[in-house]
């Protein structure tokens, strides 16, 4: 009796497991037969990599960029931008999914400006670009168009009403940002051209920079700055958090922008630790030599003049050009802010233009040279001298910045047809957190 029990249920395992294994090269034939979702070439560590990246270049606006201007400006301020850097990245955001990733790289418009072909991101699942998911690739852009115009923030902080920064900012995304990254990154002229712009020297900091000046001339002076009674920094310590933040956060930026974990990323990770060390150092030499004394502010402030200037290279050079770059950087931007601030007059506030304009034509031009292999960069293209390569980065250089300056003043007059562009001169005394948010930022 026990030894039939036995050989029935040994005959029913052995059934059991040929009609599993049946089942389980039945389901083994339907996903091979299945079209895949993901297509073999997607590289799962590139892809990983790039969402790092997305994250540490939103990091770099939150709270990176927001803690560096708030310890800048006046405590009864802080709240106001605070709030200026929230606001435009929430909404930068939505208009990049409704329209500007579809303006600024899908295929099928004109050498100016893409079409509306991926309004809403209308991408198929299984869009790539190069060896990432395609919509990974519009998160990553979009945490360019978020910095950029928050970028913009330092110029007008302390006077802006927060309803004119957004509508500002929305404007100049479709109208500026959008058509210069088509014209470089998504196929328009300027790329056909072959103008090098690895990671938004032009795009982004060129564009920034310049909309930074247009608007502080636009708006004018703070009351402070018209009496000579400006006050220093509220937090230095604030700005040293808020720049170690991007400090970190643009190794995504910059290497996020080979698009794969391979070892062009490295290399601009490399360089652009090395231009952001330089910068910082080089201008706190400088206030060393010049007051007696290096400042932290100083010092933040040239490490982000040394990455501004980095960025549009930092695919294409080595370590010689980034000692050049860093060096340059902060030199140059420091000169630039004396004779923004205290030669011309003109309330920069946070020195934007100086630091973001200046660094990223600056970065953008030389490239031409240092990206010879004789500076251990990259090599030019075939065919291409150092001075065609020269002519090309200078001509894209002049085109956005005449573009930037022309439509960054159409839109603040536009604006300014509806409403007034600063708040009140007791609001501006008041400070900006109570008279426009009803908060402070330091409660006793």
């Amino acid at each position: 009796m026990l030894f039939n029990t036995l050989i029935h249920a040994i005959l029913l395992i052995t059934l059991l497991g040929k009609t599993l294994q049946t089942f389980f090269l039945f389901l083994i034939s339907i996903v091979l037969s299945t079209p895949s979702l993901v297509s073999a070439e997607m590289n799962s560590g590139d892809t990983a990599w790039i969402l790092t990246s997305s994250s540490l270049v939103l990091f770099m606006t939150l709270p990176g960029l927001a803690l560096f201007y708030a310890g800048l400006v006046q405590s009864k301020n802080v709240v106001s931008v605070l709030c200026q850097h929230f606001g435009i990245a929430c909404l930068m955001s939505i208009i990049w999914v409704i329209a500007g990733y579809s303006l600024a790289f899908s295929q099928g418009g004109s050498a100016l400006i893409g079409d509306l072909s991926k309004l809403f991101l209308k991408i198929p699942i299984d869009s790539e670009v190069g060896s990432i998911p395609e919509l990974l690739f519009a998160m990553f852009q979009m945490t360019f168009c978020i910095i950029t115009p928050a970028l913009v923030i330092g110029a007008y902080v302390e006077r802006i009403k927060f309803s004119v920064a957004l509508i500002f900012s929305s404007l100049w995304l479709i109208l500026v940002y959008c058509p210069v990254a088509y014209w470089v990154w998504g196929g328009g002229f300027l790329a056909e051209m072959g103008v090098k712009d690895f990671a938004g020297g032009l795009v982004v900091h060129t564009t920034a920079g310049l909309a930074a000046l247009v608007i502080a001339l636009v708006l004018g002076k703070r009351n402070s700055f018209k009496k000579d009674n400006l006050s220093p920094p509220h937090s230095p310590v604030l700005t040293m958090i808020g720049a170690s933040m991007l400090w970190v956060g643009w190794f995504g930026f910059n290497g996020g922008s080979a698009l794969a974990a391979d070892s062009t990323a490295s290399q601009a990770i490399l360089v652009t630790h090395i231009a952001a060390s330089l910068g910082a150092f080089s201008w706190i030499i400088i206030e060393w030599i010049r007051f007696g004394k290096p400042s932290l502010v100083g010092m933040a402030t040239g490490m982000v003049a040394g990455l501004a200037t980095i960025t549009p290279a930092s695919g294409f050079v080595g370590v010689q050009g980034a000692l050049i770059l860093g060096l340059a950087g902060g030199i140059l931007c420091y000169i630039v802010v004396d004779l923004i601030r205290i030669k011309m007059k003109i309330d920069d506030s946070l020195d934007v233009f100086a630091v973001h304009g200046v660094g990223g034509m600056l970065g953008t031009i030389l490239c031409a040279s240092l990206m010879q292999n004789s500076f251990g960069g990259t090599g030019l293209d075939d065919g291409i001298t150092v001075l065609n390569q020269f002519k090309v980065q200078t001509y894209a250089v002049i085109v956005t910045a005449l573009w930037t300056i022309i439509l960054s003043y159409v839109i603040l007059k536009l604006i300014s047809m509806f409403t007034d562009l600063r708040v009140t001169e007791d609001d501006e005394i008041e400070g900006l957190d109570n008279s426009l948010h009803g908060e402070s930022g330091y409660n006793n």
